[in-house]
């Protein structure tokens, strides 16, 4: 508290130790598999090779993976933890999420005791911190939903124009994987491989919705599924699902247009308390000190509290229209 400027560097250097070691447990590349059959094989010694590297590397990762094994399954009682990183597209896994979020928290607790905040900030500060990676993985999922339900009228196009073609429906979601970016691409990747290894299409469709929890997927999956038990005409089904899509589109770029006014309000009030109690601390740190040293004080930071969750809560509800 009396070098703010050590803590902080105390907190920047822990968070760095984490991120390194997390980066340190996933550096067993292809090159190290190939150098681990050379050995095998007699074309090099083990010294040369750095295998006694490796043997630490997966004592290292066989710990970590107890440990992630060990919270992953708690974590799995509050929903899928794979599926979630699956959607994401996280380019790490569980335990370097951990690690990394750990990390943020101690950041976090150094710069709430360096800029000698009240001691309730302390560990609501952590918390704070060490939940950014998972509003950051929240973003990235919600993005990625987006992106792959604006892509669907387009992919909807391309298998109905290779069904009338004379094509087959792994050829037209081979025209998808071809011809489509990130990421309807790569979700459609895996449906074709497994279809192309022996899995049912349908049931490959099916694992696709379950990574992609879209309405429009639903509606392709279900006439899929129809068309192969009772036949019909899928392409013009097809072209009916890119229409409704487009046209729910554009419905939703006006609701967007009529609510920007009420998404801004909100953000507005959410932010004006946050922002106003960190001027007011700065300016005269003893009079916003009071919320926290007298019992009222306390009930009122509490209640304020409440009353903003239930306050964004509620500005979420009235402009969140469903389509």
């Amino acid at each position: 508290m009396d070098n703010p400027t050590m803590l902080i560097a105390v907190g920047i250097g822990a968070f760095g130790f984490v991120v390194a070691v997390g980066m340190f447990l996933r550096e067993l590349s292809p090159s190290t598999t190939e150098d681990r059959l050379a050995v095998l094989t007699g074309q090099k010694s083990a010294r040369k090779s750095g295998v006694g590297g490796v043997v630490k590397k997966e004592v290292l990762q066989e710990g970590m993976t107890g440990v992630t094994n060990t919270l992953g399954k708690y974590a799995g009682r509050l929903g899928n933890v794979n599926l979630f990183f699956e959607q994401a597209n996280a380019p790490f896994g569980f335990d370097i999420f951990l690690l990394v979020s750990v990390g943020a928290g101690v950041l976090g607790f150094a710069i709430a005791l360096a800029a000698n905040a009240p001691f309730a900030l302390w560990p609501i500060c952590a918390l704070f911190f060490a939940a950014m990676p998972y509003f950051w993985l929240s973003f990235r999922r919600k993005r990625r939903f987006k992106s792959f339900a604006r892509q669907m009228p387009d992919a909807m196009e391309l298998i109905g124009r290779a069904l009338r073609s004379g094509h087959s429906l792994a050829s037209g979601l081979h025209v998808v994987v071809e011809e489509m970016p990130e990421p309807i691409c790569t979700e459609f990747t895996m449906a074709y491989e497994q279809q192309k290894l022996g899995v049912p299409l349908e049931k490959a469709l099916k694992s696709m919705l379950l990574r992609m929890p879209n309405l429009d997927l639903k509606f392709f999956v279900t006439a899929v599924a129809i068309q192969r038990q009772s036949g019909g005409d899928l392409a013009e089904v097809l072209d009916k699902i890119g229409y409704v899509v487009r046209e729910r589109f554009k419905i939703m770029g006006q609701v967007q247009a009529l609510t920007g006014e009420g998404r801004i309000s909100g953000i507005v009030l959410m932010a004006l308390p946050v922002g106003l109690f960190l001027t007011v601390y700065y300016l005269s740190p003893d009079y916003i000190m009071l919320l926290f040293t007298h019992p009222t004080g306390r009930k009122m930071a509490a209640g304020a509290i409440v009353l903003q969750i239930l306050g964004a809560y509620s500005i979420k509800k009235i402009i969140d229209i469903k389509i």
